[in-house]
């Protein structure tokens, strides 16, 4: 059985983020404060709770542009918090929503057709696996089933 890895944003890009680096639009990350659910960090893989500091920016998870990189909103706790351990267990936040779409990419960071899937969350381990099983995928999105909003990476462990 293909053994799974889920992975946070790296701590390293993070904290240029913190640090006001630029995001995938040129712009600075924007601070606010949570309002308590639907603020989940990209980097502990948690939500982000009521009245504490966040940054909404634009993140591209791919390593350079071209056509299939999408850019997209993401949201980052804005004072240090400790990067989800990678991990072949799916993090509680993930198992607390009903549903996320899955989608399979190549080693050229390409989408590959057909692999886009909205499952319930109880799936979301069996299906990255089946994913990742193909050898034309080398990783894997997991993004909001309603928002496509990229949420984390997975990979073989």
């Amino acid at each position: 059985m293909t053994r799974l890895r889920f992975q946070a944003l790296a701590t390293e890009t993070v904290e240029r983020y913190r640090a006001g680096e630029p995001d995938a639009n040129g712009l600075a990350p924007e601070r606010h404060p949570s309002a308590g659910q639907g603020y989940p960090c990209r980097h502990c893989l948690r939500e982000i709770g009521e009245g504490n500091p966040f940054l909404v920016l634009a993140h591209r998870p791919f390593p350079t542009p071209q056509p299939y990189a999408e850019v997209g909103p993401i949201f980052l706790c804005a004072k240090p918090c400790d990067r989800h351990a990678e991990s072949d267990e799916a993090p509680a936040m993930f198992l607390a929503w009903e549903r996320l779409l899955l989608r399979g990419y190549g080693a050229d960071d390409r989408i590959v057709y057909g692999t886009g899937k909205v499952v319930p969350t109880s799936e979301l381990g069996d299906y990255a696996r089946a994913l990742l099983s193909r050898p034309e995928i080398a990783y894997v999105h997991v993004r909001s089933a309603s928002n496509n909003c990229y949420q984390a990476r997975i990979d073989r462990a």
